[in-house]
């Protein structure tokens, strides 16, 4: 075991006070400096954006004109326009009609796998990532084909039980639908992945010890797997709830006729989309702005009650 001596008692002579003050100060500093990087890529990128957009929110603001200042006009005219409700509540079914079926569908296929005995396991969980790391616009032309109303593998399917075709693209909730159903086939094997690594970390005595009390697949699930896996699925609840609410690709080109619109009767155009039309492409950017911060607060409230559904997870002692 060694010791550290002091400069005294080892025999050198102090150091001056001006060398003392500089180490002290320089220990003070350092865990900021290794951290300033983070803040102020964040400053630059994030915060200062975001205070820029709450700025222009307040303007009519022309990118090629006048900046009139007119106070909170936008956001009065914005809670006036039926097109602002009309994205607010495409955005929410998209949401609830991806988000929590892919979820609790991820959660349950990696505790099967967790538990199954597979033959090139790795390789088939590598192949879950294929979705993730495939184009979106690859994705949204494969998936206007499956879900075509004349010429669809899936009318085609409904047809041999007698249903009638369903034009997915230009009905409300077809529309909606089939764009849940991409972002549902992107981010699925990434979401069990998360889950599947997690529970690898749960020991197995855990389990053998629940089936020796008597504890059967679903009991165990309930009360063992989900508890344990609190801390991913809070993470996965809020960032699905972020991503979820500013989808944007998928509604773009799924009506590359009406890609600004999501089509001629709005019925697939989500906030993020609206944005867009409103920004670039009726160069009204005060009026943008305005919807931007009106989805930023959607965002926060949403992931912050999904945020505190989800802590509500208690492993039992």
């Amino acid at each position: 075991m060694t010791t550290t001596l002091s400069p005294q008692r080892a025999g050198l002579p102090p150091a001056p006070p001006l060398t003392r003050i500089r180490r002290g100060i320089g220990e003070r500093i350092a865990p900021y400096a290794y951290i300033a990087p983070f803040f102020l890529i964040f400053a630059v990128f994030s915060l200062i954006p975001l205070l820029f957009t709450l700025y222009v929110a307040l303007f009519e603001w022309n990118p090629i004109g006048d900046h009139t200042y007119i106070g909170f006009d936008n956001f009065t005219r914005l809670f006036d326009d039926p097109r602002f409700w009309n994205a607010t509540r495409n955005t929410i079914s998209i949401w609830l009609l991806s988000t929590v079926p892919q979820l609790i569908a991820a959660l349950f296929l990696a505790h099967l796998l967790n538990h199954a005995r597979l033959r090139y396991a790795l390789l088939f969980r590598m192949s879950m990532l294929v979705p993730y790391i495939t184009s979106v616009a690859a994705t949204a032309i494969v998936f206007a084909q499956l879900y075509d109303r004349d010429y669809g593998l899936l009318n085609w399917l409904l047809g041999l039980g007698g249903v009638e075709p369903i034009d997915f693209t230009q009905s409300t909730w077809g529309s909606r639908v089939l764009i849940a159903a991409m972002v549902t086939w992107r981010w699925f094997g990434y979401t069990a992945l998360l889950y599947l690594a997690s529970l690898q970390a749960i020991p197995r005595e855990i389990y053998e010890s629940a089936s020796v009390d008597g504890a059967g697949g679903w009991k165990q699930f309930r009360h063992i797997t989900i508890p344990s896996l609190r801390p991913v699925i809070v993470f996965t609840v809020v960032t699905s709830t972020i991503g979820g609410l500013q989808i944007f690709t998928e509604p773009l080109l799924l009506n590359p006729i009406n890609a600004q619109t999501c089509g001629a009767t709005r019925q697939c155009q989500t906030l993020t989309l609206f944005l867009y039309e409103q920004g670039f492409g009726q160069y009204q950017f005060g009026y943008a702005a305005a919807i931007g911060v009106a989805l930023l607060v959607l965002v926060l409230v949403v992931a912050g009650i999904n945020y505190l559904l989800s802590t509500r997870i208690r492993p039992e002692r």
